[in-house]
């Protein structure tokens, strides 16, 4: 089967709905009928980083400082743009991977990249801009320490640690409910800093897994042979993704998705036939506030559940 070809799903017989089967042996069981499918999709979201490749050669070979540093903000602006998007069409393919659902990689990633793309683009370019943020801050403070021979740096670079690890635990919840829902962007980033605490140890865990896979590549890269990039093309982006939505997605719908149809007296259709989906059905976060709320205005409605 070609990358990339119309018959997604003809390999593989997938997994029986109600095997009783839950935790690490359900992962790696999906993961074992998915896995060149997570490829495909590494393969499809490097594309995407192509722009960051494309300014660090302009500003590396084209000898005309003027024209590096345009043609370089140009494509740094452009990754800036359609990073989220994409980040978005991932996570909605991860995402029925993950719940053991057909995806279609091409049609469902453009349409997830079009149909989310204003917010998509406003939570990548927040996600981007305080990580790098963070990231300076973190080599900057402790030089400044040193070199100003005071302490107090030190406070400044535990507040850029916190920040920064608190906005990628959002970040497992974020991509996820804005695929998944129709919620404001308030109202997405609420719920998402609210979930980062109620499933502190879960997100740690998945915080843990994700980190070590990332630095390992980067030690290989770095350390070993910088023949490992080429390694990113295939792995570990969408692996991640896979990972960050197996865990994190069932929270979406115990605290989020579910508690929306239960006030209906309705089943998330997701969930209509499978075993009890909530330990505690009465242990719900988000509550719909009704006509008490000020009203917001909603996004265009996507094909699917719709939730204020």
């Amino acid at each position: 089967m070609g990358i990339f070809s119309k018959d997604y799903e003809s390999a593989g017989s997938g997994i029986a709905k109600n095997s009783g089967k839950k935790g690490i042996k359900l992962f790696f069981e999906i993961l074992g009928v998915r896995f060149w499918k997570i490829i495909e999709v590494n393969l499809l979201y490097s594309i995407f980083y192509l722009p960051i490749l494309f300014a660090f050669t302009f500003f590396a070979y084209v000898n005309n400082k003027t024209i590096a540093l345009i043609l370089g903000g140009m494509m740094i602006v452009l990754f800036l743009v359609i990073w989220g998007p994409a980040t978005s069409g991932v996570v909605k393919i991860m995402k029925n991977f993950a719940q053991d659902k057909h995806a279609f990689i091409i049609s469902d990633f453009t349409k997830t990249f079009k149909s989310n793309f204003k917010y998509a683009s406003i939570i990548g370019i927040v996600d981007l801009l305080l990580l790098t943020s963070i990231s300076a801050g973190i080599w900057v403070y402790p030089a400044l320490a040193k070199q100003m021979d005071n302490s107090i740096m030190y406070i400044f670079l535990a507040i850029s640690l916190s920040v920064g690890l608190t906005f990628i635990m959002m970040n497992f919840y974020m991509f996820p409910m804005l695929v998944s829902t129709d919620l404001s962007l308030k109202n997405i980033f609420k719920n998402s800093f609210a979930l980062m605490f109620v499933e502190l140890k879960r997100n740690v865990i998945t915080l843990l897994i994700t980190g070590i896979i990332t630095a390992l590549m980067v030690f290989l890269i770095i350390f070993v042979n910088f023949a490992f990039i080429y390694i990113l093309p295939f792995f570990p982006f969408a692996f991640n993704v896979f990972i960050i939505c197996f865990n994190s997605y069932p929270i979406i719908q115990k605290y989020v998705i579910n508690p929306y149809y239960e006030e209906k007296g309705e089943v998330n259709p997701e969930l209509a036939g499978s075993i009890s989906y909530t330990e505690n059905p009465e242990e719900v976060l988000f509550e719909d506030k009704g006509g008490s709320e000020k009203p917001i205005e909603k996004r265009k409605k996507k094909k699917g559940k719709t939730i204020s």
